[in-house]
């Protein structure tokens, strides 16, 4: 398979940008290759003015098995066991996952099939996640003698401590039902509503000031991991500078004289 053709890009109307992972035959692994690919995509959306949201799907019965571990197996012939080799690994993949988390654009998970291992983390990397029902999902490292402690950071982040302990010592897989009862995604639907399902909420936003949900998606992970009192004082400096900024004073006036706001994103 070309390179190219393992990650797909498609621009849809309204500042959509869809990324496939089309790697099905080696079940989308986060290989070195498609984390490479990745964090270009990321990274180039992330400046690009006419994109507002990104949908992050895959095609396949796989949504993403997690890392490629015939790459992991063959690493490990070198002098060094692969030691050199999986500290780049993991380091790039960590990257990825801080960007998709720091990307100004939001990013939707569409979920249709089985996601494992980095492949789970990369659904709770997402700020959304939409599945279909009959979706699965686990942090099954411990079954093979590696514990999934960097999934771990996006699964703890997202999910109380002790639904995130059982996918990690138990290694089961767990369904949409679920995942969506613990906070892993945010809803489930048929396989037939899934792209629309996912398609209504990107449009929802992607109609909102990008500077307002650029200030707020920032915001919030920051907030997130501050103590209480600070977490009230970092995001009332933030609500300042959102008040004077020029879509806060359109929406607002909109608002009040009951009309649709003009967008400028600034």
């Amino acid at each position: 398979m070309e390179t190219k053709k393992i990650l797909l890009k498609d621009k849809i109307d309204n500042g959509i940008l869809r990324l496939t992972l089309n790697n099905p035959k080696n079940q989308n692994t986060l290989s070195e290759l498609m984390i490479d690919l990745l964090k270009k995509a990321f990274s180039d959306a992330a400046t690009d003015q006419s994109i507002k949201v990104i949908i992050l799907a895959a095609n396949g019965p796989i949504f993403c098995a997690g890392h490629d571990l015939k790459e992991i197996t063959e690493a490990r012939k070198s002098q060094d066991s692969g030691t050199d080799y999986f500290k780049q690994l993991f380091d790039s993949c960590s990257e990825l996952m801080q960007m998709i988390v720091s990307n100004p654009k939001p990013v939707i998970a569409e979920v249709d099939g089985i996601a494992t291992a980095a492949g789970c983390q990369l659904v709770a990397s997402c700020d959304l996640a939409i599945a279909t029902n009959d979706s699965k999902f686990a942090t099954p490292g411990v079954n093979i003698g590696l514990f999934c402690s960097t999934p771990m950071v996006a699964l703890s982040r997202n999910v109380a401590k002790k639904h995130a302990m059982e996918m990690l010592l138990t290694g089961d897989m767990i369904d949409s039902k679920n995942a969506k009862a613990i906070g892993l995604i945010n809803n489930h639907v048929s396989k037939d509503l899934l792209m629309e399902k996912t398609l209504s909420i990107a449009n929802k936003i992607a109609n909102k000031s990008a500077m307002t949900v650029k200030m707020g998606k920032q915001a919030f992970y920051i907030q997130s991991e501050l103590e209480l009192s600070e977490a009230y004082k970092y995001t009332s400096k933030i609500m300042v500078e959102n008040m004077l900024k020029e879509d806060a004073k359109e929406g607002i006036d909109a608002f009040i004289n009951k009309r649709n706001p003009q967008w400028t994103d600034k």
